[in-house]
């Protein structure tokens, strides 16, 4: 391997010359490329999002409520995947609807927290039919609570 492509994938401090590249090489270090913290004891938190179908989602809150989840956002949301709407008869006129109604589940957790949670919202939302729905995952950098201040995971 030549040392210029060597360079470019594991980048050395003596080839920079700008001392802020120095500083982000530094403190990106002491993470991996997932964003954990390499022998720290940092704690990390995650936004699990669901869009599930509107009628599953007393049994997703139960089953949530079940592991010890104290707070969930649900929001009204229209959209659509595979299923690509489908037609309907309405007074006799025939009429395409393409977004179909769902629900956002929006939950933060602790990183230790995300499998438990993924798991239960499969196995709570899951019909076997199209249209079940997604599950996201995403990085969550700090949380406030905005009445006192509170941050991180004694916000949640």
């Amino acid at each position: 391997m030549s040392e210029r492509v060597a360079n470019s994938i594991c980048p050395v401090k003596k080839n920079f010359k700008n001392t802020q590249h120095i500083k982000y090489i530094d403190n990106m270090s002491k993470y991996d490329k997932f964003g954990i913290l390499i022998g720290g004891k940092e704690e990390f938190m995650k936004k699990v999002e669901a869009i599930i179908k509107p009628f599953k989602l007393d049994e997703v809150k139960e089953s949530l409520n079940e592991i010890g989840i104290q707070g969930i956002t649900v929001t009204e949301v229209k959209g659509f995947g595979r299923q690509k709407g489908h037609t309907e008869l309405y007074r006799g006129a025939e009429y395409v609807v393409d977004f179909l109604p769902k629900i956002k589940v929006e939950i933060i957790v602790k990183d230790n927290m995300v499998d438990k949670v993924v798991e239960t919202i499969l196995e709570s939302a899951k019909t076997g039919r199209i249209g079940d729905g997604k599950i996201f995952v995403l990085p969550v950098e700090e949380v406030l609570r905005i009445r006192t201040g509170e941050k991180g995971e004694n916000a949640i």
